[in-house]
């Protein structure tokens, strides 16, 4: 027993020793470094096109009949969604490729005991009812002090904001047509 006792440390010893001779130093690229193809610091092209971040939200009437078009969403719905939505903080940035959008709790100055949460998520390109989903969470405390307890959302609710981002949508949609 007492010579486990001892060859033991001995043996994490020796393993930890073993360890110094790996290289753990990090190697950052250079201009001198021999395997670099090109020059480091060049453009790099961007993930989001040639127009940038905002030019592939903002989708144009000649990309949205391009099949190579990578935002799947229609830019309508999601325009009228922020704006509609505007007041409420946002949990995150909004994801214009996967359509989504989550808000934070927000509190309404009249109703101080009671705040909600929003998740829109927009799945289609076509202009339309079916391609847009908000779901709505409500939280309320009986006092300031009371912890948050969630409560029954009434559809209603959900529906009428979900028809006022359609609305505005269409206001949209038509004012463009219209110019």
């Amino acid at each position: 027993m007492k010579k486990i006792l001892f060859v033991l440390p001995l043996a994490a010893l020796f393993a930890l020793s073993n360890c110094s001779s790996l290289e753990t130093e990090a190697k950052y690229p250079n201009r001198n470094d021999a395997n670099q193809d090109g020059d480091l610091y060049d453009e790099q092209e961007s993930i989001f096109g040639e127009d940038g971040f905002w030019g592939a939200v903002m989708e144009s009437e000649h990309k949205a009949s391009d099949p190579t078009n990578t935002l799947t969403v229609n830019s309508y719905l999601w325009r009228a969604s922020l704006e509609t939505i505007s007041f409420m903080p946002l949990d995150g940035a909004p994801d214009p490729f996967g359509g989504v959008i989550v808000t934070d709790w927000y509190n309404a100055p009249e109703t101080p005991n009671e705040r909600n949460k929003l998740n829109i998520i927009i799945t289609d390109k076509q202009l339309r009812a079916g391609g847009l989903k908000v779901s709505m969470f409500k939280q309320r405390r009986a006092s300031e002090t009371a912890e948050w307890k969630d409560v029954a959302v009434n559809p209603e609710d959900t529906r009428k904001i979900e028809d006022a981002i359609l609305a505005k949508a269409r206001e949209m949609k038509i004012n463009r047509d219209i110019k």
